[in-house]
């Protein structure tokens, strides 16, 4: 029955595309190489059929990531103001809720169609029409099926984007959501002719030296529960501007301490400028911290979540792990 559902889900969204003459496609705040090359894979793939498109995502000012400039069509991507307010058509990638939309999600409210692309087990169901599938590895494998589906060349400037969103999401192919099918699509991706190491090489290893002395500091503040097989770490605002470090160029943070072999749950977490602290989860299979995260109001997949703290850093912990041990929590 589900995967009647799917298909049905699959086919309305191939029909509505197929016919529109433009299309407004959005992804989620501080966008990650899924979002991103989930959302310009797509419109590269739809303006090679004669569709105008148009993307953006909800940061303001909008300051894509360093390594975005290889991703073919990111030099068209406009700011907030620029995005359609009733768009005819507009698809979403990547959001496993509405207010990941941010100042876009107005633009959603208003859509004629609103397709919705996901992979969070955590995602709401909205969109007038829902390609949700929390086995997928990524948004970028949900959107592979569709480019299938609507059918016709796969462009190489689609294939690099979809790649560089699969790469990141599976962790290069190493969390349990890769799938054979995730291997089979990669390689099919990677048929076309664009240079997967120096995409790779941007993705994780093009660090600023500034960075690396911050991680040095985060690595040594970092505190291991034994009790509760719990490791974690933090950034405050004055870590952040003291080191000119911006807030995006730490998401990889969280890979180092999730090495820690004493610990099944990592975090990271980094005090935002209203003072909460954006919360980063990793777990190495015995915990599901996107139940943990869910409890306060996060979301995510039982391996990776993350949610934002109103509470300060001890009572954000504290709470963290009073729900690893099963205990109530209040969000």
């Amino acid at each position: 029955m589900k995967e009647q559902a799917a298909r049905y889900e699959l086919d309305r969204a191939t029909a509505v595309l197929a016919e529109a003459s433009s299309v407004a496609i959005a992804c989620h705040v501080n966008p990650d190489a899924d979002a991103l090359g989930s959302m310009l894979g797509l419109s590269n793939f739809l303006r090679t059929r004669g569709t105008t498109t148009v993307c953006s995502f909800p940061n303001e000012p909008l300051e894509p990531p360093r390594w975005a400039a290889l991703l073919p069509g990111s030099d068209d991507l406009v700011p907030v103001k620029e995005f359609p307010k009733r768009p005819e058509v507009m698809v979403t990638c990547d959001c496993a809720s509405s207010d990941r939309l941010g100042a876009l999600g107005g633009a959603a409210a208003k859509a004629g169609e609103l397709i919705w692309i996901d992979h969070h087990v955590s995602n709401d169901g909205l969109g007038t029409i829902g390609l949700i599938d929390p086995t997928a590895s990524s948004t970028a494998e949900v959107v592979y099926r569709l480019v299938r589906a609507i059918g016709g060349e796969l462009p190489v400037e689609t294939a690099v984007c979809l790649y560089a969103g699969i790469v990141t999401d599976t962790g290069r192919f190493q969390y349990e959501a890769t799938s054979p099918e995730t291997l089979r699509v990669a390689a099919e991706l990677r048929e076309r002719d664009f240079d997967h190491a120096r995409l790779v090489q941007a993705l994780y290893e093009d660090n600023r030296f500034a960075y690396i002395r911050l991680l040095g500091a985060a690595l040594q503040r970092a505190v291991l529960e034994a009790d509760d097989r719990f490791v974690w770490t933090y950034l405050t605002q004055a870590d952040l501007q003291g080191s000119g470090v911006h807030p995006q160029e730490t998401d990889d943070l969280i890979d180092a301490i999730r090495t820690s072999r004493e610990a099944d749950v990592a975090a990271v977490l980094k005090q935002q400028k209203d003072g909460r602290f954006k919360v980063s989860m990793r777990s190495r299979g015995d915990h599901d911290v996107a139940a943990v995260a869910a409890a306060f109001g996060g979301g995510g997949h039982r391996l990776a979540a993350g949610y934002t703290s109103k509470h300060g850093l001890a009572e954000s912990v504290t709470r963290i792990r009073a729900a690893l041990r099963g205990e109530p929590v209040a969000p």
